[in-house]
């Protein structure tokens, strides 16, 4: 391990949850008892998603029914970065958003006032069914001057019946009519880390990032000023890590093996009491 992951004590964690938690709504080995690890050791951390479509009480119920028990508060998503993020922009904005509860609850929350017209954002989240009409509107407002923000940059999402088209396709549907490219606040964004950093009152320099994707996760992790971890579960596999100009800062075959990485790193009480 020490040639590849330094040995300085890790007081917070951040982790993607598809490919690295679960897969398809079913617990990955290792993903309970990770999370155990993370209460047991006294650890603050978060699990991060791009999904915009689910509230994180939504998400918490979902991870329950497969074995993963974490409260809500450890969830943060895209449509929750997107809300702040617009918040601290524009506070008591106006906002026409596409997307779902995850997405309309979570601006709703940040003081937003939602409507079809005269406003000063729209807001493009991923929705089971993206409606012609909605992208139309969508499409007017940017051109009478609303800023376009969307939530992530994904142009597809899981299905049973395959790939279905997701926030970065229709994304490019809208810059293709009106010309102006979405500022995505989601991964690879490290802004979506930096809020999440603080949200837990972490530093970059004593947190890891865990995910199953280069693009996204190690990316973002990176350049937010996290040591990151690689697990091969999900998205990229060991054959594509040399494809990247970046490196994951340790490799694994899945979130199990983190599990003794979390209790190995977990500083002790006298280390602990001198950092303070």
């Amino acid at each position: 391990m020490s040639e590849t992951f330094d040995d300085r004590p890790v007081h917070t964690w951040l982790t993607d949850m598809d490919g690295v938690l679960v897969h398809e709504q079913a617990a990955l080995p290792g993903a309970a008892e990770f999370i155990a690890a993370l209460e047991r050791c006294g650890r603050r951390y978060l699990v991060l998603t791009n999904n915009s479509i689910f509230t994180p009480r939504d998400l918490r119920a979902r991870l329950a029914r497969s074995g993963i028990s974490l409260p809500e508060e450890a969830i943060w998503t895209s449509a929750l970065a997107t809300a702040k993020f617009l918040s601290e922009q524009s506070p008591g904005g106006t906002a026409y958003v596409i997307g779902e509860a995850g997405l309309t609850s979570a601006m709703h929350d940040a003081g937003f006032v939602l409507s079809d017209e005269d406003v000063e954002f729209v807001v493009l989240g991923e929705t089971r069914n993206y409606s012609f009409e909605a992208i139309a509107r969508a499409i007017r407002l940017i051109g009478q001057g609303a800023k376009f923000i969307a939530t992530n940059p994904d142009v597809t999402g899981p299905s049973a019946e395959g790939p279905l088209p997701a926030t970065g396709s229709v994304a490019a549907l809208i810059t293709a009519a009106t010309g102006i490219d979405p500022y995505y606040v989601g991964k690879p964004n490290p802004l979506m880390m930096r809020t999440a950093l603080n949200r837990i009152e972490a530093h970059s320099e004593s947190t890891v990032m865990i995910g199953d994707r280069m693009d996204t996760d190690v990316r973002s992790g990176l350049e937010a000023g996290m040591r990151t971890v690689l697990v091969l579960t999900g998205s990229t596999q060991s054959g594509e890590i040399m494809r990247f100009p970046y490196r994951p800062s340790l490799v694994l075959d899945g979130i199990q093996d983190v599990v003794e990485l979390v209790e190995q790193l977990t500083p002790n009480e006298a280390e602990e009491l001198g950092e303070d």
